[in-house]
Protein backbone atom coordinates (compact mmCIF):
# COMPACT_ATOMS: atom_id res chain seq x y z
CA UNK A 1 0.00 0.00 0.00
CA UNK A 2 2.74 2.26 1.29
CA UNK A 3 4.58 1.62 -2.35
CA UNK A 4 1.71 2.28 -4.34
CA UNK A 5 1.04 5.97 -2.33
CA UNK A 6 4.65 6.98 -3.23
CA UNK A 7 4.34 5.84 -7.05
CA UNK A 8 1.23 8.02 -7.06
CA UNK A 9 2.78 10.71 -5.39
CA UNK A 10 5.91 10.91 -7.84
CA UNK A 11 3.36 10.58 -10.81
CA UNK A 12 1.75 13.40 -9.88
CA UNK A 13 4.91 15.41 -9.81
CA UNK A 14 6.22 13.98 -12.95
CA UNK A 15 2.54 15.25 -14.29
CA UNK A 16 2.76 19.04 -12.81
CA UNK A 17 6.21 19.22 -14.31
CA UNK A 18 5.64 18.30 -17.70
CA UNK A 19 2.70 20.33 -17.87
CA UNK A 20 4.69 22.83 -17.92
CA UNK A 21 6.96 22.49 -20.30
CA UNK A 22 9.60 25.00 -21.58
CA UNK A 23 9.80 26.38 -24.87
CA UNK A 24 12.66 28.05 -26.44
CA UNK A 25 13.45 31.65 -27.03
CA UNK A 26 12.83 31.41 -30.05
CA UNK A 27 9.19 30.98 -29.88
CA UNK A 28 9.23 34.88 -29.13
CA UNK A 29 10.57 36.47 -32.14
CA UNK A 30 8.66 38.40 -34.28
CA UNK A 31 8.35 38.37 -37.86
CA UNK A 32 11.34 39.99 -38.32
CA UNK A 33 13.12 37.53 -36.02
CA UNK A 34 13.68 40.33 -33.12
CA UNK A 35 12.84 39.48 -29.70
CA UNK A 36 11.42 42.94 -28.05
CA UNK A 37 13.24 42.45 -24.94
CA UNK A 38 11.32 45.43 -23.02
CA UNK A 39 8.36 43.24 -23.37
CA UNK A 40 9.57 40.12 -22.14
CA UNK A 41 7.76 38.66 -18.83
CA UNK A 42 9.39 36.76 -15.80
CA UNK A 43 6.97 34.15 -16.69
CA UNK A 44 8.78 33.75 -20.13
CA UNK A 45 11.97 33.82 -18.73
CA UNK A 46 10.83 30.96 -16.55
CA UNK A 47 9.27 29.21 -19.02
CA UNK A 48 12.55 29.02 -21.29
CA UNK A 49 15.16 26.53 -21.48
CA UNK A 50 17.99 27.23 -18.77
CA UNK A 51 20.66 27.88 -21.95
CA UNK A 52 18.02 30.17 -23.71
CA UNK A 53 17.34 32.09 -19.89
CA UNK A 54 21.34 32.28 -19.54
CA UNK A 55 21.61 33.78 -22.95
CA UNK A 56 18.93 36.41 -22.37
CA UNK A 57 20.32 36.83 -19.49
CA UNK A 58 23.60 37.80 -20.60
CA UNK A 59 22.44 40.45 -23.30
CA UNK A 60 20.70 42.05 -20.36
CA UNK A 61 23.76 42.57 -18.59
CA UNK A 62 25.65 44.01 -21.29
CA UNK A 63 22.92 46.08 -22.68
CA UNK A 64 23.06 47.87 -18.62
CA UNK A 65 26.69 47.90 -18.65
CA UNK A 66 26.93 49.95 -22.34
CA UNK A 67 24.29 52.07 -20.83
CA UNK A 68 26.24 52.65 -17.88
CA UNK A 69 29.61 52.69 -19.75
CA UNK A 70 31.37 49.87 -17.72
CA UNK A 71 33.46 47.50 -20.01
CA UNK A 72 34.28 45.04 -17.46
CA UNK A 73 32.58 41.96 -16.68
CA UNK A 74 32.43 40.18 -13.02
CA UNK A 75 31.45 37.13 -13.37
CA UNK A 76 30.74 35.95 -9.98
CA UNK A 77 28.55 39.31 -9.26
CA UNK A 78 26.60 38.68 -12.82
CA UNK A 79 25.85 35.17 -11.49
CA UNK A 80 24.63 36.33 -8.46
CA UNK A 81 22.72 38.98 -10.11
CA UNK A 82 21.27 36.46 -12.25
CA UNK A 83 20.10 34.31 -9.50
CA UNK A 84 18.31 37.34 -7.59
CA UNK A 85 16.29 38.17 -10.85
CA UNK A 86 15.06 34.72 -11.22
CA UNK A 87 14.21 34.15 -7.54
CA UNK A 88 12.26 37.67 -8.05
CA UNK A 89 10.60 36.75 -11.39
CA UNK A 90 9.24 33.47 -9.62
CA UNK A 91 7.44 35.15 -7.37
CA UNK A 92 6.26 38.05 -9.69
CA UNK A 93 5.78 35.68 -12.65
CA UNK A 94 3.33 38.98 -13.97
CA UNK A 95 6.35 41.71 -13.84
CA UNK A 96 8.40 42.23 -16.73
CA UNK A 97 12.07 41.11 -16.60
CA UNK A 98 13.46 44.82 -17.23
CA UNK A 99 11.52 45.63 -14.44
CA UNK A 100 12.54 42.88 -12.17
CA UNK A 101 16.17 43.47 -12.94
CA UNK A 102 15.26 47.30 -11.96
CA UNK A 103 14.17 46.07 -8.54
CA UNK A 104 17.19 43.70 -8.00
CA UNK A 105 19.92 46.50 -9.13
CA UNK A 106 18.12 49.09 -6.85
CA UNK A 107 17.91 46.37 -4.19
CA UNK A 108 21.99 45.70 -4.96
CA UNK A 109 22.64 50.31 -4.67
CA UNK A 110 20.99 50.24 -1.50
CA UNK A 111 23.04 47.85 -0.03
CA UNK A 112 26.17 49.41 -1.21
CA UNK A 113 25.36 52.39 0.23
CA UNK A 114 25.02 53.52 -3.46
CA UNK A 115 23.06 56.77 -3.60
CA UNK A 116 21.23 57.64 -7.35
CA UNK A 117 19.99 60.74 -8.82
Amino acid sequence: MRSRLLLSATLLVVAMTSARAQVPLSSYVDANGFIDVQTLTCAQLAGTYQEDADALTAWYSGWYNGLAKKHFLDLRKGKIAEHEVIVYCKANPEKRIIDAIAVVFKAERELMGIQMK
